[in-house]
């Protein structure tokens, strides 16, 4: 990878591949994770963000995280890793954020570092506050109040127009409002103004200057055009001493729960050229490689790629396999990387429920690959639920317990041939509605229910043998929803939570608007939404249509990956580029 590489020890931490540039004469961004570091050091978005901003000759791009609990009190404020500057010390904070849980970190951090919280009381003596990521993709509003400009759009695509015009020694109003008109994909909310009815919806969202209406997410066409690998190696991270590489962006299958099925629309794959140079550069850095996507498996020529990779001392572990998609290639390279688990996402447990959501695999795919993957030599298994979905009934409650007790039956049945009788691990995850999915328009289920529907399986599957199982938190998936959901009027209980040391508990009986509002209503067909300003290209018309489908249990074909197709939007302005791949 470019990049100035060299290692040594920031604090207490080995790196390799960190960059170091003198200061003089460069614009300085702190590209904040609201994290840890061994949760941002584990995200391949923010290392690729890190690469591309320190490409820019001009600019000198250093990391800044959330201290690490436990630290010294002293060591509370957060400094760069690079060279342990203040965040004050910088032009620009650039955060990565991508998960909505990390809001209230954005205020943590800024706290820490003695800024204003507040957009609009901060000046030319304060940093830039910069967002982007997916989070931001899907719903910047609950932070507006907080974050001066968001970009809106796949890295590659919108930070070097955005940098290659920032000054940082002009007036910050004037200079955004520039940006904002001639960078697509810049959002300056206080450039925005809001009106809500008499019901508490969104009346309207309106440009108070002259700047776009709708901004528009910006993607790369052509993936090809920039790999994104590992850039920084350390040991403190989910994936110690692995190689990642991301081989495609976006899901054509069109789960209707999944927002990173939407959102990165069209989908987009690396040739295979590409990604098998990535991989040689991999195998010389790291004894395992990671293939990353939404959907690993539907990468042409991905048993080939592997199959280079069998006589040599590199393993291979992949993000995401579906269960009508594990083949023999597939499960070669599993084998041969010594992979103890296999994951499976059933994600309902009863034929109906997957319709509804629009999963494509049936009971039958999921049995065929848990006994697979069990008589292949694979022992363990990892099965991914969710409780809450949309016209979910007691009946599909109860067929997750029937349908793990039958993948169990197999799992034994192929255990015993093999002599050895490994371990089941249950993930039961309440939904949460996302923005730009069909499912915007549902309400959540009440946390009460989800608790009952969350005991009846814990119930149901507790004399089980050799299964184990986990599930969330439901006030925890509330509060998701809410920051994922909500609007504008959000930002002042992400401040008093902030203040009160996290206690949601009383924010929520303080709060003149009733959180629920946000998370269990079901909202109207022609409800404008926080994020319906953003242009993602997806017609929400479609959106809508799938989710009415939904509703009758109707499922949609996947993306046919074809350039003339018009049904969602997405393509109707592509053109044919290698970065879309076939299939």
């Amino acid at each position: 990878m470019a990049g100035k590489r060299n290692k040594y020890k920031p604090g207490d931490r080995e790196e390799t591949g960190a960059v170091r540039k003198p200061w003089a004469g460069r614009v300085r961004v702190a590209l904040a994770y609201p994290n840890t570091y061994h949760v941002g050091m584990s995200n391949l978005g923010f290392q690729t963000v890190y690469h591309l901003l320190n490409e820019m000759d001009h600019l000198v791009c250093e990391r800044v995280f959330l201290p690490d609990r436990g630290r010294p009190s002293g060591d509370a404020r957060p400094v760069s890793v690079e060279s342990g500057r203040p965040l004050t010390d910088f032009d620009v904070i650039a955060f990565s954020v991508s998960f909505e849980s990390d809001y209230p970190h954005i205020l943590s951090i800024l706290d820490r570092s003695g800024i204003p919280l507040i957009s609009e009381e901060r000046d030319l003596s304060h940093p830039l506050a910069l967002a982007g990521g997916v989070a931001c993709f899907l719903n910047p509003e609950p932070i507006a109040s907080f974050i001066d400009g968001f970009l809106i759009g796949e890295a590659e695509e919108i930070l070097a127009p955005f940098f290659n015009r920032f000054d940082p020694g002009t007036d910050r109003t004037r200079m955004l409002e520039t940006l904002a008109r001639a960078v697509e994909g810049v959002y300056v909310p206080r450039f925005y103004d809001v009106e809500y009815g008499g019901d508490g919806a969104i009346h309207s969202f309106a440009p108070n200057r002259e700047v776009p209406e709708q901004v528009r997410r910006v993607y790369l066409k052509d993936l090809s055009e920039s790999p994104t690998c590992s850039v920084l190696m350390t040991p403190d991270t989910t994936f110690d001493r692995t190689y990642l590489i991301e081989v495609a962006r976006g899901c054509g299958h069109g789960c209707r729960f999944c927002s990173a099925g939407y959102i990165y629309r069209p989908p987009r794959f690396r040739t295979p050229e590409v990604v098998a140079g990535c991989m040689a550069e991999g195998a010389q850095s790291a004894p395992r490689i990671g293939l990353v996507g939404a959907a690993v498996s539907d990468f042409p020529g991905i048993g080939d790629l592997c199959a280079r990779y069998f006589g040599e001392a590199v393993r291979i572990s992949f993000s995401s396999l579906r269960a009508d998609a594990i083949s023999p290639e597939l499960l070669d390279t599993l084998k041969h990387s010594g992979v103890k688990t296999a994951t499976i996402a059933p994600d309902a447990g009863s034929e109906r429920m997957r319709r509804v959501i629009n999963k494509g695999i049936t009971e039958a795919d999921i049995l065929s690959a848990a006994e697979t993957l069990v008589g292949e030599g694979i022992p363990n298994l990892k099965l991914y639920f969710m409780v809450g979905l949309p016209t979910e009934t007691d009946t599909d409650v109860t067929g997750i317990i029937d349908l793990c007790k039958r993948i169990k039956h197999r799992f034994l049945k192929s255990s015993r041939t093999r002599g050895r009788i490994g371990e089941i691990t249950v993930s039961l995850n309440a939904f949460v509605p996302k923005p730009l999915t069909p499912f915007q328009w549902a309400a959540m289920d009440e946390v009460f229910t989800l608790k009952q529907k969350e005991k009846k399986i814990k119930e149901g599957l507790r004399r089980v043998a050799n299964l184990r199982l986990h599930h969330d938190v439901p006030k925890h998936a509330y509060l998701q929803a809410l920051l994922s959901r909500g609007d504008r009027r959000v930002a002042p209980l992400l401040t008093a939570a902030h203040a009160h040391g996290g206690n949601w508990a009383r924010i929520f009986k303080e709060s003149p608007i009733h959180p629920d509002f946000f998370v269990s209503r079901e909202r109207s067909a022609d409800e404008i939404f926080p994020w319906d300003f953003i242009d993602h290209r997806v017609d929400k018309g479609f959106l809508r249509r799938e989710y009415e489908r939904a509703l009758k249990g109707k499922p949609s074909p996947p993306c046919s990956l074809t350039d003339t197709c018009t049904l969602c939007g997405a393509c109707a302005e592509a053109t044919v580029d290698a970065g879309r791949g076939s299939v």
